[in-house]
């Protein structure tokens, strides 16, 4: 599971996790996995590649928001 981080906004960062799966998988067992995935870690889908060997690469991202500290002033 290889995660990447790339900043295209002040602020907003996209985390990318890619993996493989082989190609006995059902198309409705990956549909499944990929709608867990996205349902409780926040992941949407970005790409899917099937390989001539039928072996699924998958990535998908989620966004990462940093949110500035808010400056508290004691009196």
């Amino acid at each position: 599971m290889a995660v990447a981080r790339q900043a295209f906004r002040k602020n907003v960062e996209w985390e990318y996790d890619q993996f493989t799966l082989p190609r006995d998988l059902s198309r409705s067992a990956v549909t499944r996995l990929l709608v867990e995935r996205a349902e409780v870690g926040g992941w949407e889908l970005r790409s899917v590649r099937i390989h001539a060997d039928g072996v699924r690469r998958i990535r998908l991202r989620r966004k990462i928001i940093r949110q500035p500290r808010p400056d508290f002033y004691y009196v």
